[in-house]
């Protein structure tokens, strides 16, 4: 099988719980540091899948490799090259589809419940977690659906959480998340939670205190939601 290529945008926000769903199916998997100037590849035939990872920046930045990346996943739903975006890889997927990104009305951040939108789509991809579950949140802009897309998660403060175009899916929450990844994350955005004012936004002792009971069930959320999405790949 073709390796899955996936997409690091920032040093923190590397392929986490994903790459342990790889391993452990013994799925072949490459990691391409776009932060670190790793070139974006041409051609997604390449690769049997794609997947995009979160990250600080914003889509509508000017930076050199927003462009060749939304290429690339054009290229790739043309082939039927399964994609799969994580929070900015979400929002990634959904510019180059024809959809905006844009600033949320609140800031989320921590762990937060999203629901199952009642729908065949959504029972695909999220039934085994339906009527809602518990996920990790950090972002302060959304997307919305690009045309042809259905929404199959949503919450109060995000109405689009998750949409879905055949074999790909695109999320604004984040499932892959480690223990790791969350000390690290809460220690280089203390700051940023210190400041906001939204609702959604916990303490950091508030996330850390809910971690392992959050973790475990989000990596069943997240073990379902992958499974369906290696099926497509090629």
């Amino acid at each position: 099988m073709k390796p899955v290529a996936i997409f690091r945008h920032a040093p923190p926000e590397g392929p986490g719980y994903f790459a342990t769903y790889l391993d452990h199916h013994r799925i072949p998997w490459r990691l391409i540091g776009v932060d670190a100037g790793e070139a974006v590849p041409a051609d997604p035939r390449a690769f049997s899948g794609l997947v995009f990872m979160g990250g600080p920046m914003s889509v509508n930045d000017d930076i050199p490799w927003i462009a060749p990346i939304l290429k690339l996943i054009r290229d790739s739903v043309a082939a039927d090259v399964p994609v799969l975006g994580h929070c900015l890889g979400g929002q990634l997927i959904s510019k180059s589809l024809g959809g905006t990104v844009s600033r949320n009305p609140l800031k989320e951040i921590g762990w937060g419940d999203v629901s199952v939108v009642d729908t065949p789509v959504a029972e695909q991809w999220f039934g085994h977690a339906a009527p809602a579950f518990t996920s990790f949140h950090w972002h302060g802009e959304t997307f919305t659906l690009p045309p042809g897309a259905v929404r199959v998660l949503t919450n109060p403060y995000c109405e689009n959480q998750a949409f879905a175009l055949g074999p790909h899916l695109g999320m604004q929450c984040h499932i892959e998340m480690t223990p790791e990844m969350i000390e690290l994350w809460c220690s280089s955005g203390a700051r940023e939670i210190e400041r906001s004012q939204s609702p959604a936004v916990q303490s950091v002792a508030a996330i850390k205190a809910g971690m392992d009971r959050h973790l475990a069930d989000l990596h069943a959320v997240a073990d379902g939601v992958y499974a369906r999405w290696i099926e497509g790949l090629r």
